[in-house]
């Protein structure tokens, strides 16, 4: 069931994506590298996460197409950026070359600039369909995840703890901001247009906070037990850099421990939040976030 839905869903996000970003003609490799690195593939996991929780929410998904859009295009740059040679250094995404390398290290800046300053126009432009007030919500919560205090903010403790033997909850920190800020915000985004009362809101932010946290935590045991063909990029990028992880703090094993119970505990809190037959859909993706190899 998740296989079909995923595939249903990601065709028509690159759908909406396109039709904004059609939009752009000139400069041309501005235009052009937003295309190539916003749709040269990838799950599309934060966009879906907006649709699938507008859907048990009773609401229509068409009213979160741009938000969605511009969530990944936000997600889309921070990958553009983190590849680059001042960051993480990398020569692959999704099994292509990365932005910089395709484009040009100077180009690639830029591009990264683009998508995310656009997606603050397809937020609030795009979304002319919805109340002033929602509009109003959706930026802030945008600026605030994907800013100082969200996914930057968690890039630069993980650039700073480089080298360094840190303590859990740095680590936490890092993984709950870098990475979970940015599958936290679909999902209340989603509570902010499909109008969810408090208590759902909180229950499904506790959810998308769980399996955030574990998205990152099979990420660093991929980068230990994953291959370059199933990833797209280059394995043991983490001990290269001298990163702090789950494996590297915990060992492998309860590692894996630690992803089982945070899987767990989100399948637990998305029944609670919607009962068996609307959280169905979210207990599949919990699992597979768990089992993923990519």
């Amino acid at each position: 069931m998740l296989k079909t839905y995923m595939m249903q869903k990601r065709e028509k996000i690159d759908e909406v994506i396109g039709e904004h970003l059609d939009k752009l003609k000139y400069p041309a490799v501005i235009a052009e590298g937003m295309r190539y690195s916003v749709l040269n593939g990838g799950k599309r996991l934060r966009p879906m996460l907006l649709l699938m929780t507008l859907e048990a929410l009773g609401a229509d998904e068409s009213l979160g197409y741009s938000t969605a859009t511009a969530i990944e295009m936000i997600h889309s740059y921070s990958l553009v950026h983190d590849d680059l040679p001042a960051l993480d250094n990398d020569d692959y995404r999704r099994g292509k070359l990365t932005t910089h390398k395709k484009y040009g290290e100077a180009e690639a800046i830029l591009i990264g600039d683009a998508l995310l300053t656009h997606s603050f126009n397809v937020v609030s432009a795009g979304n002319m369909h919805l109340s002033g007030d929602k509009i109003a919500k959706l930026v802030a919560l945008t600026s605030e995840y994907a800013g100082v205090n969200g996914m930057i903010g968690g890039q630069m403790v993980d650039i700073e703890s480089e080298g360094k033997e840190i303590e859990l909850p740095i680590l936490q920190y890092i993984h709950t901001h870098k990475t979970g800020m940015m599958i936290k915000l679909p999902v209340e985004a989603a509570c902010i247009i499909g109008e969810a009362d408090a208590e759902t809101t909180a229950k499904l932010t506790e959810y998308s906070e769980l399996i955030g946290l574990a998205f990152q935590i099979k990420d660093d045991i991929l980068d230990v037990e994953g291959e370059f063909e199933k990833l797209g990029k280059p394995v043991g990028s983490d001990e290269e850099l001298q990163k702090s992880t789950y494996p590297q703090i915990f060992g492998m094993e309860r590692a894996k421990e630690i992803l089982e119970e945070k899987i767990d505990r989100a399948k637990t809190v998305a029944v609670e939040a919607l009962g068996e037959e609307r959280a169905a859909i979210f207990v599949e993706l919990a699992d597979y976030i768990g089992k993923r190899d990519n």
